[in-house]
């Protein structure tokens, strides 16, 4: 099940959460697996944040990826989407996806895992377009400015050749 915003901005689904596991790497299938793995035999030194399978609402929006209980609609985590580096459905077992994202303040990954009878797909699809959107206005915001940066340069350029030409004739027509 999923709602639109009034505004259309963000979409949110209800799901389970499996949890949270901190990785070493950012990207790439056996991120995932080797997460479903740690989640399904958690050890003392695991970092897997969940031993219940919680239902949770997964917002997800242009700005980025928010995790809320879904009774209290308490928020367990957010995740901006220029944090995010992968996700992806597990082939194996198709109902359970998860993405990887950059810990905001320290330099740590961590997977989120998440279970969905009918929108695995559906979800993994909206993050990675939106995570595509998002870079694309970055660097149309980015890249505009450094069209525009780039065109000062040239104009400084020929104005500066311009009042040196200007000042050859006026100190030959001077003397």
């Amino acid at each position: 099940m999923s709602d639109i915003s009034d505004d259309d901005n963000e979409i949110s689904f209800a799901v389970k959460f499996l949890g949270r596991v901190e990785v070493v790497r950012s990207e790439g299938m056996q991120v995932l697996n080797e997460a479903i793995q740690s989640l399904k035999m958690p050890d003392k030194e695991s970092s897997a944040k969940v031993q219940k399978k919680n239902k949770v609402s997964l917002f997800l929006s242009m700005s980025g990826i928010d995790i809320l209980e879904h009774k209290t609609k308490f928020m367990l985590y957010t995740c901006p989407l220029s944090s995010v580096s992968f996700c992806a459905v597990i082939p194996t077992t198709p109902k359970v996806f998860g993405f990887v994202a950059k810990h905001p303040a320290a330099d740590m990954y961590h997977c989120y895992l998440f279970q969905s009878k009918k929108f695995s797909h559906l979800l993994v699809s909206i993050i990675g377009d939106a995570f595509r959107a998002t870079k694309r206005e970055e660097s149309l915001r980015g890249g505009g400015r450094d069209l525009i940066v780039e065109a000062l340069r040239h104009k400084n350029k020929l104005l500066q050749r311009e009042n040196a030409e200007l000042r050859m004739r006026l100190s030959a027509s001077g003397d």
